[in-house]
């Protein structure tokens, strides 16, 4: 293609409103505009880019066996109020109504549409297993867009089902998206973290998410560079970093201690002269267990966040919430700041596994503005030890005790063992080999196709403009004559550019009437990974070949470039 036909509508100014780079430079590149909140069209570069992306999962997914559909956009409400999650979606889901008052949807995703499909079609274990996948458009009315396309009202995902007829079968077909997906992220040329994740609203018994470490992510990963062990914060396990002072062994009573008007933990640490990991921070909540409500009292080291999956996980509720003040007061008599387990009304307390082993340490006294002292778990108060909190700064691995470190990421898949989730909701059932009726088990995996473009982006850019892996950049190469007036460097660029494309090069010819001062500028801009230059030294048979990346120069004789850069594209 000849850059002078084009549309590329690339921008000198950063964006106003553009605060990550993938958004900042896609706009600036001209791969995308936006048309309202959340809401943006792809031009040329990014139709491209995208296309390429979906070619490489399209070429992947059927390595495995996976039959792509192209399923409604627009769903019946009926079939979500089947999997229970008309409502759980809550309003996340674009709802509507046709001219006859019925309920519709825009699909967020489409297990229960692919759950309804193998219902009506799948009859014997000779089906199984069944992989369905597609790239389809998806919807969610997502409250606070921005960052550009990573959190968006409307967007492109791969989404694949996987049907089998027992839980040995359903581990092979995650297995084998486990290893596609590790595929097609390396073949996109993106770098990327494999992590233990929370299935969340999705359900099911595990799930792995697919990480690319960037400050424009919204999640935090705990990762071990020694080992690769790696998983989401919410669910990562490790060993607590030293105690900041040993604890007193002493054989001492709890002893009341007058705190006034100190409830955080800081103001407590502060007035005591203690640090935070001698304090137990008492957290009380409303637990959700379906049918009733009941408060749950949790305990943790003064330094350490509760993780919320981790707590549903140990308590076995559905969800929970903060227990209001009025609600504090009613249960222990006091207010929060000066709650505690020793002496605590009659409800289940669940202690941080952290606190097991510790000795005289300080808790709220159930009296407002007092502690006790000299408090020893297993002695003074009884807990159930469980694993509640989020890993922190300076933990280290559980089993090796190597270093961990907290990386902001943002997620571009998510691989989930649904179980029998969607089967047991939509009664999708087979004939088994007994000729017995059996639930069939699901698997769901997802892929952000903008995400993955995004994290390239992320990942790759400098000051100049977006370095774009060659696999997804829109082009591979663009031939730059330097003076379009000068006939021997234009035709040279012409026969470069024309080598090129018969070696299957996508290469883009920029033919444009400008200094050349703006082509390098707007090829390093929108990411081509590789630029030949026809200038002065043509008439020496030497042509400048640059790498994007690098930014490095090679000279090149003019008729061995087309096989330097296949080479190079290998």
């Amino acid at each position: 293609m000849y850059w002078s036909h084009l549309f590329i509508p690339t921008l000198r100014e950063v964006p106003a409103d553009a605060e990550v780079a993938s958004h900042r430079l896609l706009l600036r590149a001209g791969y995308i505009r936006p048309l309202g909140a959340g809401i943006y069209n792809y031009l040329f570069l990014a139709q491209r880019s995208i296309a390429k992306i979906m070619r490489i999962i399209r070429e992947e997914m059927e390595a495995i066996g996976a039959q792509e559909f192209h399923l409604a956009a627009l769903n019946p409400a009926e079939v979500w109020q089947e999997s229970g999650r008309w409502t759980g979606m809550g309003q996340n889901m674009f709802r509507l109504k046709d001219r006859f008052n019925r309920d519709l949807c825009l699909g967020m995703t489409h297990e229960e549409v692919m759950t309804s499909i193998a219902r009506g079609e799948l009859r014997s274990y000779k089906q199984l297993p069944q992989i369905w996948y597609q790239i389809q458009t998806k919807f969610r009315d997502e409250p606070r867009p921005k960052s550009g396309l990573l959190r968006v009202r409307q967007f492109f995902m791969k989404d694949s089902y996987s049907f089998d007829i027992d839980a040995a079968g359903l581990d092979l077909s995650y297995e084998k998206h486990r290893q596609a997906y590790c595929r097609i992220f390396e073949r996109c040329g993106i770098e990327f973290l494999v992590v233990d994740a929370d299935s969340g609203a999705m359900g099911g018994s595990a799930s792995q998410e697919f990480m690319v470490a960037t400050d424009a992510g919204e999640d935090y990963v705990v990762r071990c560079r020694q080992t690769g062990y790696a998983a989401n914060l919410e669910k990562a396990v490790s060993r607590p970093a030293p105690l900041a002072a040993p604890d007193d062994t002493s054989d001492v009573a709890p002893t009341e201690i007058h705190t006034p008007g100190f409830k955080t933990i800081d103001e407590v640490s502060a007035f005591l002269q203690l640090p935070a990991t001698s304090l137990i921070k008492s957290v009380v909540v409303i637990a959700d267990f379906g049918k009733q409500q009941k408060p749950v009292l949790a305990l943790l080291r003064g330094d350490h966040q509760m993780s919320e999956t981790k707590f549903v996980a140990a308590v076995g509720c559905k969800e929970y919430r903060a227990a209001t003040p009025d609600e504090i007061r009613g249960l222990f008599g006091a207010d929060p700041g000066s709650l505690g387990p020793v002496n605590a009304p009659k409800l289940p307390i669940y202690a941080d596994s952290s606190l097991e082993g510790r000795q005289n340490m300080v808790v709220g006294a159930n009296k407002d503005d007092y502690h006790l002292s000299n408090v020893t778990p297993g002695r003074d108060f009884t807990a159930k030890f469980v694993d509640l909190r989020q890993v922190a700064a300076g933990d280290t691995e559980v089993e090796t005790g190597a270093p961990l470190e907290i990386v902001k990421t943002m997620e571009i898949g998510h691989i989930f063992k649904l179980g029998y989730k969607y089967s047991d909701a939509m009664g999708l059932t087979v004939l088994n080999s007994e000729g017995k009726e059996v639930k069939v088990i699901m698997g769901s995996y997802g892929i952000g196709v903008e995400r993955v473009l995004c994290g390239a982006v992320e990942l790759y850019n400098d000051e100049n403009g977006i370095s774009m892996p060659a696999a997804i950049a829109p082009f591979e190469v663009v031939v730059t004559p330097v003076n379009v007036s000068d006939e021997a460097q234009k035709q040279a660029a012409v026969d470069i550019y024309n080598q090129l494309k018969a070696l299957g090069v996508d290469v883009l010819l920029d033919d444009r009437d400008e200094r050349p001062g703006v082509k390098f500028k707007d090829a390093e801009l929108i990411g081509i990974p590789w630029r030949v230059t026809v200038g002065k030294k043509l008439s020496q048979g030497i042509l400048e070949v640059v790498e994007r990346r690098t930014r490095t120069t090679s000279e090149v004789a003019l008729t061995e470039v087309p096989a330097w850069i296949q080479a190079k594209l290998v």
